[in-house]
């Protein structure tokens, strides 16, 4: 019970917060969209630490078409990784998560790749409606900062999991016939 107390209390937090800057600065405000994203994954990941979903569903699993990733690397996945080594992200991941050749910690790191893919793509899909709000509301060109910052902080993070993890998978059945 409390555990839904404290994600009640959360959610109402991040309205508020939400709320306070759609009313400030308007929906269509950089600072908007930046709150806005960085709210709900706040959200997102509360909600997956507290609820633990397990997310073994068929969607996780890996698709005959994006085997190779060729479809990743074609949408920039390669670029998004150096973004986030440039900015300095990656090393605040890797400090979190460190890459073991353990098989515990590699399976540990795989589910980390479905919780992180779950939360960005709920919090993609809500932005996505608050940018199609925006867009026939105040017009194409003042949703523009809820679409790019939802395309770098929400697509290019599922893609790139859906990149790694067949990977992290491959590693995983090689320890596992170590064994």
């Amino acid at each position: 019970m409390i555990k839904y107390l404290k994600f009640l209390l959360l959610l109402v937090v991040v309205l508020i917060a939400v709320a306070y800057v759609f009313i400030r600065q308007h929906p269509y405000s950089f600072a908007f969209a930046w709150v806005l994203n960085f709210a709900l994954m706040m959200a997102v990941f509360f909600f997956t630490n507290i609820f633990k979903p397990q997310l073994a569903g068929e969607y996780y699993n890996l698709k005959k078409w994006e085997a190779n990733g060729t479809i990743y690397k074609w949408f920039g996945v390669n670029g998004f990784r150096k973004f986030l080594v440039l900015t300095g992200w990656e090393k605040v991941i890797r400090a979190a998560n460190p890459v073991k050749n353990d098989l515990a910690a590699l399976k540990n790191l795989e589910h980390g790749t479905r919780q992180s893919e779950f939360g960005h793509l709920i919090v993609f899909f809500i932005v996505l409606g608050m940018n199609i709000f925006v867009a026939f509301r105040y017009g194409i060109s003042k949703s523009l900062s809820l679409f790019i910052l939802n395309i770098i902080f929400n697509f290019y993070p599922v893609i790139l999991q859906r990149y790694n993890r067949p990977r992290l998978q491959r590693m995983i059945k090689i320890c596992e016939a170590g064994r």
